[in-house]
Protein backbone atom coordinates (compact mmCIF):
# COMPACT_ATOMS: atom_id res chain seq x y z
CA UNK A 1 0.00 0.00 0.00
CA UNK A 2 1.01 3.56 -0.43
CA UNK A 3 1.12 6.38 1.79
CA UNK A 4 -1.66 7.79 0.86
CA UNK A 5 -4.06 5.03 0.68
CA UNK A 6 -2.41 3.95 4.58
CA UNK A 7 -3.23 7.08 5.76
CA UNK A 8 -6.59 6.57 4.30
CA UNK A 9 -6.56 3.42 6.24
CA UNK A 10 -6.39 5.35 9.00
CA UNK A 11 -8.66 7.95 8.89
CA UNK A 12 -11.23 5.25 8.21
CA UNK A 13 -10.16 3.21 11.40
CA UNK A 14 -10.30 6.30 13.60
CA UNK A 15 -13.37 8.55 12.20
CA UNK A 16 -16.39 7.06 14.27
CA UNK A 17 -13.91 7.73 16.96
CA UNK A 18 -13.34 11.33 16.17
CA UNK A 19 -17.50 11.86 15.28
CA UNK A 20 -18.02 11.57 19.02
CA UNK A 21 -15.30 13.52 19.80
CA UNK A 22 -16.88 16.12 17.79
CA UNK A 23 -20.39 15.76 18.89
CA UNK A 24 -19.32 15.85 23.07
CA UNK A 25 -17.46 19.09 21.73
CA UNK A 26 -20.94 20.41 20.01
CA UNK A 27 -22.98 19.11 22.89
CA UNK A 28 -20.67 21.25 25.45
CA UNK A 29 -20.36 23.96 24.08
CA UNK A 30 -17.37 26.62 26.18
CA UNK A 31 -16.60 29.91 24.78
CA UNK A 32 -12.74 30.94 24.45
CA UNK A 33 -10.82 30.74 27.53
CA UNK A 34 -12.79 28.54 28.84
CA UNK A 35 -12.68 25.47 26.61
CA UNK A 36 -11.57 22.76 29.59
CA UNK A 37 -13.79 20.04 28.41
CA UNK A 38 -12.71 20.28 25.33
CA UNK A 39 -8.86 21.03 25.49
CA UNK A 40 -8.95 17.96 28.61
CA UNK A 41 -10.87 15.50 25.67
CA UNK A 42 -8.49 16.09 23.07
CA UNK A 43 -5.49 15.83 25.18
CA UNK A 44 -6.80 12.81 26.38
CA UNK A 45 -7.44 11.50 22.76
CA UNK A 46 -3.94 12.09 21.94
CA UNK A 47 -2.40 10.72 24.08
CA UNK A 48 -3.84 7.33 23.59
CA UNK A 49 -3.36 8.08 20.06
CA UNK A 50 1.09 7.71 20.94
CA UNK A 51 1.49 11.66 21.03
CA UNK A 52 3.35 13.30 23.87
CA UNK A 53 1.20 15.58 25.10
CA UNK A 54 2.23 19.07 27.09
CA UNK A 55 -1.12 21.08 28.66
CA UNK A 56 -1.00 24.72 30.13
CA UNK A 57 1.15 25.73 27.67
CA UNK A 58 2.25 29.10 27.21
CA UNK A 59 0.23 30.18 30.23
CA UNK A 60 -3.05 29.41 28.56
CA UNK A 61 -5.29 26.73 30.78
CA UNK A 62 -6.37 25.36 27.70
CA UNK A 63 -3.90 25.32 25.49
CA UNK A 64 -1.60 22.40 24.32
CA UNK A 65 0.92 20.83 22.13
CA UNK A 66 0.91 17.22 20.96
CA UNK A 67 3.73 15.97 19.49
CA UNK A 68 4.71 12.57 17.45
CA UNK A 69 8.32 12.11 15.98
CA UNK A 70 11.46 13.85 16.02
CA UNK A 71 12.04 14.64 11.98
CA UNK A 72 14.11 17.45 10.93
CA UNK A 73 10.56 18.75 9.17
CA UNK A 74 8.06 19.98 11.74
CA UNK A 75 4.54 20.17 10.63
CA UNK A 76 1.37 21.88 13.04
CA UNK A 77 -2.05 20.83 12.94
CA UNK A 78 -3.98 23.50 14.48
CA UNK A 79 -7.27 22.91 16.52
CA UNK A 80 -9.76 25.27 17.77
CA UNK A 81 -12.66 24.12 20.14
CA UNK A 82 -14.48 27.47 21.21
CA UNK A 83 -17.81 28.35 21.17
CA UNK A 84 -20.00 31.15 20.33
CA UNK A 85 -21.48 33.15 22.90
CA UNK A 86 -25.30 32.71 23.43
CA UNK A 87 -25.24 29.81 20.15
CA UNK A 88 -22.76 27.60 20.67
CA UNK A 89 -20.85 25.78 17.79
CA UNK A 90 -22.30 27.79 15.09
CA UNK A 91 -19.15 28.28 13.05
CA UNK A 92 -18.51 24.58 13.46
CA UNK A 93 -14.61 24.44 15.86
CA UNK A 94 -15.77 21.08 16.91
CA UNK A 95 -15.40 20.25 13.25
CA UNK A 96 -11.95 21.25 13.41
CA UNK A 97 -11.21 19.87 16.32
CA UNK A 98 -11.98 16.16 15.71
CA UNK A 99 -10.64 17.01 11.96
CA UNK A 100 -7.31 17.64 13.35
CA UNK A 101 -7.61 14.91 15.73
CA UNK A 102 -8.19 12.32 13.10
CA UNK A 103 -5.58 13.70 10.77
CA UNK A 104 -2.83 13.51 13.19
CA UNK A 105 -4.16 9.90 13.86
CA UNK A 106 -3.97 9.09 10.07
CA UNK A 107 -0.11 10.05 10.28
CA UNK A 108 1.20 9.00 13.62
CA UNK A 109 2.47 5.62 12.52
CA UNK A 110 4.27 7.31 9.86
CA UNK A 111 5.82 10.06 10.99
CA UNK A 112 9.25 8.65 10.86
CA UNK A 113 8.98 7.34 7.58
CA UNK A 114 8.05 10.76 6.55
CA UNK A 115 10.94 12.08 8.56
CA UNK A 116 8.48 15.01 10.43
CA UNK A 117 7.88 16.14 13.84
CA UNK A 118 3.58 16.50 13.77
CA UNK A 119 2.35 18.11 16.28
CA UNK A 120 -1.24 19.08 17.14
CA UNK A 121 -1.16 22.83 18.78
CA UNK A 122 -4.34 22.92 20.79
CA UNK A 123 -5.18 26.64 20.05
CA UNK A 124 -8.08 28.32 22.37
CA UNK A 125 -10.15 31.27 22.26
CA UNK A 126 -9.76 31.98 18.12
CA UNK A 127 -13.69 33.29 17.87
CA UNK A 128 -12.42 36.53 20.26
CA UNK A 129 -9.33 36.32 22.34
CA UNK A 130 -6.66 35.63 20.15
CA UNK A 131 -5.34 32.24 21.27
CA UNK A 132 -3.47 31.61 18.49
CA UNK A 133 -1.65 35.38 18.79
CA UNK A 134 -0.72 35.11 22.46
CA UNK A 135 0.77 31.38 21.47
CA UNK A 136 2.90 32.53 18.49
CA UNK A 137 4.18 35.73 20.47
CA UNK A 138 4.93 33.29 23.34
CA UNK A 139 6.71 30.72 21.25
CA UNK A 140 4.81 27.63 20.70
CA UNK A 141 5.15 27.79 16.74
CA UNK A 142 8.95 28.28 17.25
CA UNK A 143 10.48 25.83 14.74
CA UNK A 144 7.32 25.04 12.79
CA UNK A 145 7.92 24.91 8.93
CA UNK A 146 3.96 24.66 8.13
CA UNK A 147 0.83 25.32 9.90
CA UNK A 148 -2.23 23.59 8.37
CA UNK A 149 -5.90 23.48 9.68
CA UNK A 150 -9.81 23.28 8.11
CA UNK A 151 -12.75 25.22 8.80
CA UNK A 152 -16.21 23.94 7.96
CA UNK A 153 -18.32 26.54 5.83
CA UNK A 154 -21.29 26.77 3.48
CA UNK A 155 -19.20 26.39 0.36
CA UNK A 156 -15.65 24.92 -0.53
CA UNK A 157 -12.79 28.06 -1.22
CA UNK A 158 -9.22 27.00 -0.32
CA UNK A 159 -8.05 30.52 -0.02
CA UNK A 160 -10.52 32.47 1.19
CA UNK A 161 -9.93 36.15 1.48
CA UNK A 162 -9.46 36.43 5.44
CA UNK A 163 -9.02 40.08 6.49
CA UNK A 164 -7.37 42.02 9.08
CA UNK A 165 -9.26 42.63 11.89
CA UNK A 166 -9.58 44.79 14.91
CA UNK A 167 -12.43 44.43 18.01
CA UNK A 168 -13.07 47.91 19.73
CA UNK A 169 -14.63 47.93 23.55
CA UNK A 170 -15.61 51.88 23.35
CA UNK A 171 -17.07 53.64 26.48
CA UNK A 172 -18.99 56.83 26.79
CA UNK A 173 -19.55 58.52 30.25
CA UNK A 174 -22.32 61.07 30.60
CA UNK A 175 -24.42 62.52 33.50
CA UNK A 176 -27.24 61.12 34.58
CA UNK A 177 -30.64 63.33 35.65
CA UNK A 178 -34.47 63.09 35.21
CA UNK A 179 -35.28 62.76 31.63
CA UNK A 180 -38.83 65.08 32.50
CA UNK A 181 -37.87 67.12 35.14
CA UNK A 182 -34.43 68.13 34.81
CA UNK A 183 -33.20 66.63 31.71
CA UNK A 184 -31.20 70.11 30.96
CA UNK A 185 -29.06 68.57 33.56
CA UNK A 186 -27.86 65.32 31.49
CA UNK A 187 -25.05 64.55 29.40
CA UNK A 188 -26.81 61.64 27.10
CA UNK A 189 -24.36 58.75 26.53
CA UNK A 190 -27.04 57.08 24.06
CA UNK A 191 -27.24 60.08 21.95
CA UNK A 192 -23.32 59.72 21.81
CA UNK A 193 -23.50 56.27 20.40
CA UNK A 194 -26.32 57.22 17.72
CA UNK A 195 -23.62 59.82 16.44
CA UNK A 196 -21.49 57.58 16.13
CA UNK A 197 -23.38 55.21 14.48
CA UNK A 198 -24.74 57.54 11.99
CA UNK A 199 -20.86 58.58 11.16
CA UNK A 200 -20.47 55.35 10.54
CA UNK A 201 -22.96 54.28 8.15
CA UNK A 202 -22.02 57.55 6.56
CA UNK A 203 -18.73 56.28 6.56
CA UNK A 204 -19.85 53.16 4.66
CA UNK A 205 -20.12 54.94 1.32
CA UNK A 206 -16.57 55.28 1.11
CA UNK A 207 -14.75 52.27 2.03
CA UNK A 208 -13.59 49.30 0.22
CA UNK A 209 -15.95 46.69 -0.78
CA UNK A 210 -14.34 43.91 1.23
CA UNK A 211 -14.31 46.67 4.35
CA UNK A 212 -16.30 45.74 7.44
CA UNK A 213 -17.52 47.79 10.32
CA UNK A 214 -20.39 46.62 12.68
CA UNK A 215 -20.76 45.79 16.25
CA UNK A 216 -23.39 46.17 19.35
CA UNK A 217 -24.14 47.88 22.32
CA UNK A 218 -23.05 46.30 25.71
CA UNK A 219 -25.02 49.03 27.51
CA UNK A 220 -27.66 51.80 27.10
CA UNK A 221 -28.99 52.65 29.64
CA UNK A 222 -31.20 51.79 33.05
CA UNK A 223 -34.55 53.25 32.79
CA UNK A 224 -36.51 55.50 30.33
CA UNK A 225 -36.52 58.26 32.50
CA UNK A 226 -32.85 58.51 33.59
CA UNK A 227 -30.69 60.23 31.49
CA UNK A 228 -27.97 57.53 29.85
CA UNK A 229 -24.99 58.44 32.17
CA UNK A 230 -22.87 55.46 30.29
CA UNK A 231 -23.12 53.55 27.00
CA UNK A 232 -20.91 50.20 26.23
CA UNK A 233 -20.30 49.69 22.26
CA UNK A 234 -18.39 46.41 21.05
CA UNK A 235 -16.91 47.39 17.03
CA UNK A 236 -15.28 45.16 14.87
CA UNK A 237 -13.12 47.34 12.12
CA UNK A 238 -11.84 44.83 9.10
CA UNK A 239 -10.07 45.47 6.29
CA UNK A 240 -7.98 43.24 3.32
CA UNK A 241 -4.68 44.07 5.15
CA UNK A 242 -3.23 45.52 8.57
CA UNK A 243 -2.10 48.83 6.57
CA UNK A 244 -5.45 49.15 5.16
CA UNK A 245 -7.08 48.22 8.55
CA UNK A 246 -5.20 50.93 10.02
CA UNK A 247 -6.53 53.53 8.04
CA UNK A 248 -9.94 52.53 8.38
CA UNK A 249 -9.74 52.19 11.84
CA UNK A 250 -8.59 56.15 12.11
CA UNK A 251 -11.80 56.84 10.43
CA UNK A 252 -13.95 54.92 12.70
CA UNK A 253 -12.35 56.21 15.48
CA UNK A 254 -13.31 60.34 14.42
CA UNK A 255 -16.75 58.52 14.00
CA UNK A 256 -16.72 57.32 17.50
CA UNK A 257 -14.90 60.79 19.31
CA UNK A 258 -17.57 62.34 17.18
CA UNK A 259 -20.22 61.60 19.32
CA UNK A 260 -18.13 62.34 22.47
CA UNK A 261 -17.80 65.63 21.07
CA UNK A 262 -21.42 66.15 19.61
CA UNK A 263 -23.25 65.28 23.44
CA UNK A 264 -19.92 66.32 25.93
CA UNK A 265 -19.43 62.81 26.89
CA UNK A 266 -16.00 61.38 27.38
CA UNK A 267 -14.49 58.23 25.73
CA UNK A 268 -12.32 55.45 25.96
CA UNK A 269 -11.65 53.45 23.16
CA UNK A 270 -9.27 50.14 23.78
CA UNK A 271 -8.55 47.01 21.64
CA UNK A 272 -10.46 44.30 23.28
CA UNK A 273 -7.84 41.42 21.03
CA UNK A 274 -4.63 41.75 19.72
CA UNK A 275 -5.35 42.76 15.74
CA UNK A 276 -5.52 40.10 13.90
CA UNK A 277 -3.53 40.03 10.52
CA UNK A 278 -4.78 39.65 7.11
CA UNK A 279 -4.32 35.40 6.48
CA UNK A 280 -1.06 34.59 4.15
CA UNK A 281 -2.39 31.69 2.53
CA UNK A 282 0.67 29.64 1.24
CA UNK A 283 0.30 29.04 -2.30
CA UNK A 284 2.24 25.79 -3.26
CA UNK A 285 0.60 24.26 0.11
CA UNK A 286 -3.06 25.39 -0.63
CA UNK A 287 -2.55 23.67 -4.63
CA UNK A 288 -1.51 20.30 -2.73
CA UNK A 289 -4.38 20.74 -0.46
CA UNK A 290 -7.13 21.66 -3.64
CA UNK A 291 -6.21 18.68 -5.40
CA UNK A 292 -6.03 15.95 -2.74
CA UNK A 293 -9.56 17.92 -1.46
CA UNK A 294 -11.13 16.97 -4.73
CA UNK A 295 -9.81 12.95 -4.46
CA UNK A 296 -12.81 13.26 -1.69
CA UNK A 297 -15.06 15.27 -3.74
CA UNK A 298 -14.39 18.95 -2.42
CA UNK A 299 -13.88 21.01 -5.81
CA UNK A 300 -13.80 24.79 -5.20
CA UNK A 301 -16.26 26.36 -7.84
CA UNK A 302 -15.22 29.12 -10.27
CA UNK A 303 -15.36 32.27 -9.10
CA UNK A 304 -19.00 33.91 -9.96
CA UNK A 305 -18.36 37.55 -8.73
CA UNK A 306 -15.97 39.90 -6.77
CA UNK A 307 -13.96 37.78 -4.19
CA UNK A 308 -15.99 37.71 -0.61
CA UNK A 309 -14.49 38.15 2.39
CA UNK A 310 -14.75 35.53 4.99
CA UNK A 311 -14.14 36.90 8.24
CA UNK A 312 -10.97 36.88 9.96
CA UNK A 313 -8.37 34.29 11.92
CA UNK A 314 -6.11 34.50 14.13
CA UNK A 315 -3.87 31.79 12.27
CA UNK A 316 -3.58 35.22 9.52
CA UNK A 317 -0.93 36.26 12.35
CA UNK A 318 1.08 33.18 11.64
CA UNK A 319 0.79 32.81 8.49
CA UNK A 320 2.70 36.21 8.51
CA UNK A 321 5.85 34.20 9.45
CA UNK A 322 5.42 30.49 8.74
CA UNK A 323 3.60 28.82 5.65
CA UNK A 324 0.01 28.39 6.40
CA UNK A 325 -3.46 27.20 4.95
CA UNK A 326 -7.10 28.01 5.91
CA UNK A 327 -9.12 26.63 4.11
CA UNK A 328 -12.74 26.48 3.99
CA UNK A 329 -14.87 23.03 3.29
CA UNK A 330 -18.65 22.71 2.63
CA UNK A 331 -21.17 20.84 5.19
CA UNK A 332 -24.20 20.77 4.02
CA UNK A 333 -25.99 23.57 5.81
CA UNK A 334 -28.94 23.93 3.74
CA UNK A 335 -28.82 27.42 3.24
CA UNK A 336 -27.58 28.57 6.44
CA UNK A 337 -23.86 30.18 7.13
CA UNK A 338 -21.82 30.22 10.04
CA UNK A 339 -22.58 32.51 13.18
CA UNK A 340 -26.45 31.10 12.69
CA UNK A 341 -27.69 28.69 14.64
CA UNK A 342 -28.82 26.95 12.28
CA UNK A 343 -25.24 26.25 11.43
CA UNK A 344 -24.58 25.05 14.69
CA UNK A 345 -27.39 22.50 14.58
CA UNK A 346 -25.33 21.14 11.07
CA UNK A 347 -22.53 20.90 13.28
CA UNK A 348 -22.97 17.39 14.05
CA UNK A 349 -25.02 16.22 11.34
CA UNK A 350 -24.03 13.61 9.07
CA UNK A 351 -23.06 15.89 6.48
CA UNK A 352 -20.55 17.39 8.69
CA UNK A 353 -19.26 14.15 10.15
CA UNK A 354 -18.74 13.08 6.98
CA UNK A 355 -16.24 16.04 6.19
CA UNK A 356 -14.26 15.18 9.55
CA UNK A 357 -13.11 12.42 7.14
CA UNK A 358 -12.55 14.27 4.40
CA UNK A 359 -10.67 16.89 5.88
CA UNK A 360 -8.22 14.53 7.98
CA UNK A 361 -7.81 12.84 4.84
CA UNK A 362 -7.06 16.04 2.63
CA UNK A 363 -5.01 17.43 5.40
CA UNK A 364 -3.08 13.88 6.10
CA UNK A 365 -2.18 13.54 2.56
CA UNK A 366 -0.89 17.41 1.80
CA UNK A 367 1.44 16.49 4.61
CA UNK A 368 2.67 13.40 3.10
CA UNK A 369 2.89 15.22 -0.41
CA UNK A 370 4.74 17.89 1.33
CA UNK A 371 7.13 16.02 2.97
CA UNK A 372 7.82 13.26 0.04
CA UNK A 373 8.39 15.96 -2.41
CA UNK A 374 11.60 17.66 -2.49
CA UNK A 375 11.00 20.78 -4.01
CA UNK A 376 8.50 21.53 -0.83
CA UNK A 377 10.14 19.80 1.72
CA UNK A 378 13.55 22.14 0.94
CA UNK A 379 11.14 24.96 0.34
CA UNK A 380 9.28 24.43 3.89
CA UNK A 381 12.71 23.49 5.57
CA UNK A 382 13.86 26.69 3.95
CA UNK A 383 10.81 28.75 5.71
CA UNK A 384 9.22 29.17 2.39
CA UNK A 385 10.66 29.77 -0.70
CA UNK A 386 8.10 32.79 -1.29
CA UNK A 387 8.67 34.15 1.95
CA UNK A 388 12.18 34.43 1.50
CA UNK A 389 11.77 36.34 -1.81
CA UNK A 390 9.18 38.43 -0.64
CA UNK A 391 6.74 36.90 -3.38
CA UNK A 392 3.67 36.17 -1.50
CA UNK A 393 0.98 39.00 -0.74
Amino acid sequence: MTLHADASARVDAAHQDAVELSHRIHQNPEVGFEERLASQWLRDDLDSAGFVVQSHVCDLPTAFIATAGSGPLTIALCAEYDALPGIGHACGHNIIAATAYLAACALRPFVDDLGITLKVIGTPAEEFGGGKIMMLERGAFDGVHAALMIHPAARDCFGPLMQASSPLDVKYRGRAAHAAAWPERGINAADAITVAQVGIGLLRQHILPTDRIHGFVRHGGLAANIVPDRTDFAVTVRSGTVTELTALRTRVEACLEAGALATGCSIEIKESTPVYADMRHDHELSAIFAKNAGAVGHVEPAADGPERAAGSTDLGNVSQLIPAIHPLMKIDAEGAVNHQPAFAAHCAEPSADKLIAAGAQSLAWTIIDAATDSTQRTRLLMGGRERLLGMDN
